[in-house]
């Protein structure tokens, strides 16, 4: 099935094989099947010539099965944000 958007509810938008869900200002990164996934938080943003765009982020690692999260980091940039995610899952997934 569709959604509005014309994508299927069973695809995810992926960042470097990882599911990746963004609802407004949280985004939610990484497999609910493996041990720990990311939850972000965009808390500022900053404007530029082509928009604005997220400026710090609060990225957390998230134990799957409590849903609590074990490490927290403030992180400036949208990019560096997902370096950072994807680098905790690489390391905390093995």
């Amino acid at each position: 099935m569709l959604n509005a958007n014309g994508v299927s509810n069973d695809e995810f938008l992926e960042y470097k094989g990882r599911p990746l869900v963004r609802q407004g200002e949280e985004i939610f990164y990484g497999d609910m099947s493996e041990k720990f996934y990311i939850y972000m938080m965009i808390m500022t943003e900053k404007d530029t010539a082509n928009g604005s765009v997220p400026d710090k982020i609060m990225v957390q690692l998230c134990d799957t099965a409590t849903q609590r999260p074990s490490n927290q980091k403030i992180v400036v940039g949208f990019k560096e944000a997902f370096e950072f995610a994807d680098a905790w899952l690489e390391r905390f997934n093995k």
